[in-house]
């Protein structure tokens, strides 16, 4: 049996192997940088999401990569608890960058299923966009599909009828009928319906476990039946939405991939429960461990598996999230982080745990995953410290909540009220209704009630996430792309008036202001906060230039670039320089710095041909006295400091407060 670390490094040596020759782009923090539309990340598309608009990757542009997420609304956090779904997920993925397109990627793609992690291609089924108004039927992708399947000796038809799939697998073992038409809810990608906004069909790849878990009455690949598994998903990214919203062609063509890395370790391990992958299964037996109770009984789902699985999945986006930085807290992504340890004690009750038990757990998660990510290790002192800390002050709001809870049952108790228990104190409502003893009639009638403060908090929660996501694939508009380069100001600011050893741990920006985390130990005074308001806007007056500059990382380093705090970098990095007088300066009677070569993008700056200049980091060097700041970073950036002082704006510094033990943070804009 294939081992999770296996399947990892065989995903990387494909890839990166012949023909295909890609290059690896280092996984990223759970905590977004430089993005306002997300408190997580949440797909493996995300770290890429400049370079899929237009601009170019130090790497180039066939890219694959192993991206950490997590996916944190309402809806899919009470789903937890059924043997496929969990809220932390690794996303594998292969980038074509205006590359190649479909008719490589399908046949590349059956290949590593097929060849490289043994699934029988005869269990594997694919949809495509069924197409409308906006966009052909992609029989493209039916067509490729057709003849990659040939070169197993498939005949993969395709069927308009979505149910005409076999009743099981031996019938499945010659079904001719293999590709199947969705509309555009299931079988086409966007971010948000918004100008600029890149999308296309996709088509993805199913797996018959020959096994249902939830009835239906009919049946088709794309069900919730549980027989049909996801194993991956290939985006086709070949339209833009127009100043009209309508689709058009587009010019640079990208491929991205991207497949649920627990669920395929599920099927290659021949498996049907996530949970009893290698990857889960040390955290599983800590657990029965801990509770003195079993996962399953006889192979069987018991009335403690649902708890299991919760305690699991919730540990482990815990301890990554923790080891991203991220201290609990009433808001973002520390109020995410105290839900999921809140819930995990709460199910970790239900188990029977009463002793302190989060940090134990941790530890597994912890050892287990580090030869992937490393900063769990590195970060472990700190992950045991808080996650324990946090358990303990739960525990004692679990009992402040029995006793509100006694308080309202000499009054009755409603299903409003059962909610705002749930809400505040994290009582779930059974737990609620079993502590009140509640009769049979009235626990209907409060479940109903409840049922429905439950369905208004979700729709609530929703329509937040449809507002975090309304700026499309990445915020670039002209207000957001100028509170970046303040961020750079800031940040060398903060460094040259209060300590020259703050470094970033975090940080949000939007079209209104923009929000850095920093260590530092204490409050900023007044006159601390006003010299540093009055140096940034001195450097912004002073017409600084901004350039873009592509290098090796190595050579990045050497030049002093402010890198950001638990951030892995490639090969090759993207640094911004702000100086003065940048594009004068001459080596060998050649410019250091160029201007775009290509007018479809903006660069955010000017770019240079290192391969024309080796001595770039010598001339960074030497021109020193003339840089006020140089970061690692991906853009966007304006080209001049002057234009964040168009309309007469000046950078005010809105808000400075505690984000955590020993990290400040600071909210600004241009006002």
């Amino acid at each position: 049996m294939k081992s999770s670390k296996q399947i990892r490094e065989d995903f990387f040596n494909f890839w990166t192997s012949e023909p295909r020759n890609f290059k690896v782009v280092p996984n990223m923090s759970l905590v977004p940088n430089m993005d306002s539309t997300l408190l997580f990340v949440n797909s493996g598309m995300f770290p890429l999401a400049p370079y899929l608009a237009g601009q170019p990757h130090p790497l180039g542009t066939r890219l694959v990569n192993f991206q950490r997420c997590l996916r944190t609304n309402y809806d899919e956090m009470i789903e937890i608890g059924d043997n496929r779904h969990t809220l932390m997920f690794e996303m594998m993925g292969d980038w074509s960058l205006g590359d190649f397109f479909k008719k490589e990627q399908i046949p590349w793609i059956l290949e590593f299923w097929v060849k490289v992690c043994g699934l029988d291609p005869k269990r594997i089924y694919v949809t495509v966009f069924e197409g409308d108004e906006d966009a052909p039927r992609d029989d493209e992708a039916i067509e490729i599909w057709q003849k990659a399947f040939a070169e197993y000796g498939i005949s993969a038809k395709f069927s308009p009828d979505i149910t005409n799939i076999p009743k099981n697998l031996e019938e499945g073992s010659n079904w001719e009928y293999r590709i199947f038409p969705y509309p555009k809810k299931k079988n086409w990608w966007e971010r948000a319906h918004a100008k600029g906004e890149l999308g296309g069909p996709t088509s993805e790849m199913f797996y018959d476990r020959g096994v249902i878990d939830v009835k239906q009455d009919k049946y088709h690949v794309n069900d919730d039946s549980g027989r049909f598994i996801e194993i991956g998903n290939n985006v086709f990214m070949q339209y833009k939405l127009d100043e009209n919203l309508r689709w058009q062609p587009l010019d640079q063509k990208n491929i991205d991939f991207g497949g649920g890395f627990e669920r395929v370790v599920m099927l290659v391990q021949n498996k049907n429960d996530i949970f009893e992958t290698d990857i889960y299964e040390p955290i599983i037996k800590k657990i029965e461990e801990l509770s003195e109770r079993s996962y399953k009984t006889d192979n069987n789902d018991n009335e403690f598996t649902p708890s299991f699985r919760v305690v699991a999945d919730h540990s482990r986006a815990a301890t990554f999230i923790l080891a991203d930085g991220i201290t609990p807290s009433n808001k973002d992504q520390g109020y995410i982080l105290r839900r999921f340890i809140r819930r995990l004690v709460r199910f970790g009750k239900k188990l029977g745990i009463e002793q302190d038990f989060t940090a134990e757990i941790a530890k597994v998660v912890i050892e287990n995953m580090s030869y992937a990510y490393p900063h769990l290790e590195e970060n472990k002192l700190d992950i045991l410290e808080k996650i324990t800390k946090e358990e303990r002050v739960f525990k004692q709001t679990l009992d402040k909540g029995l006793k509100h809870l006694q308080k309202v049952a000499d009054e009755g108790i409603d299903g409003k009220q059962a909610f705002y228990l749930y809400e505040t104190y994290g009582f779930p409502l059974e737990l609620t209704l079993d502590e009140l003893k509640v009769s049979e009639d009235d626990a209907e009638k409060i479940t109903a009630e409840f049922k429905i403060e439950e369905d208004a908090h979700r729709a609530a929660s929703r329509a937040g996430a449809e507002q975090k996501f309304k700026g499309g694939l990445a915020d670039q508009s002209a207000e957001t792309t100028k509170l970046h380069t303040a961020h750079h100001l800031l940040l060398a600011a903060l460094q040259q008036i209060v300590d020259p050893e703050i470094k970033q741990r975090g940080s949000n920006i939007t079209a209104e202001r923009l929000r850095i985390d920093f260590n530092f130990n204490r409050a900023l005074t007044d006159d601390e906060k006003q010299k540093v308001e009055d140096l940034v806007n001195k450097k912004i007056n002073e017409n600084l230039d901004i350039v873009r500059l592509e290098m090796g990382k190595d050579e990045a380093e050497k030049t002093g670039a402010q890198m950001e705090f638990g951030a892995k970098y490639p090969e090759r990095v993207i640094i911004y320089v702000i100086g003065s007088n940048l594009r004068d300066n001459l080596t060998a009677g050649k410019p250091l710095f160029f201007e775009p070569t290509s007018t479809k993008i903006n660069l955010g700056g000017f770019t240079n041909n290192t391969r024309s200049n080796p001595n770039l980091v010598n001339d960074l060097l030497t021109i020193k006295d003339r840089i006020f700041s140089i970061e690692f970073c991906g853009g966007p950036h304006v080209r001049n400091t002057s234009e964040l002082a168009e309309n007469g704006k000046k950078f005010k510094i809105l808000k400075e407060e505690s984000s955590g033990s020993g990290i400040r943070r600071i909210k600004a804009s241009l006002v």
